[in-house]
């Protein structure tokens, strides 16, 4: 089992930067993929990046390409996304995912086993 925590969110002006941390607890972060999600009021929770377990391998969601990077220090237990020039519509609570020992980094969020609690980006225009 595996427990997560997220931070770094907060309140940023279209085209700024913000860095979310997600720290893992537990046994064996790097047995686990490792997603990140984002809810905005009123929508369904979206994919947003996913990374494999040595961060060999990683996706992103289409809208936020060239923008957000994920990346993990398994010797920190701790997963990161870079989030760069953002726009209004990344506003959102912003949840990380793991999901134990699988060959395919996936992108569904029923497929994740376990989740933190979610920090808060808001972008104002």
């Amino acid at each position: 089992q595996v427990q997560l925590v997220e931070s770094g969110g907060g309140l940023v002006q279209a085209g700024g930067s913000l860095r979310l941390s997600c720290a893992a607890s537990g046994r064996a972060f790097s047995s686990y993929n490792m997603g990140w999600f984002r809810q905005a009021p009123g929508k369904e929770r979206e994919f947003v990046a996913a990374i494999s377990r040595n961060g060999g391998v990683s996706v992103d969601a289409d809208s936020v390409k060239g923008r957000f990077t994920i990346s993990r220090d398994n010797a920190e237990n701790t997963v990161y996304l870079e989030m760069n020039s953002l726009k209004p519509e990344d506003t959102a609570v912003y949840y990380c995912a793991a999901v134990w020992a699988r060959v395919v980094v996936t992108t569904t969020a029923s497929e994740y086993d376990y989740w933190g609690q979610g920090t808060q980006v808001t972008v104002s225009s």
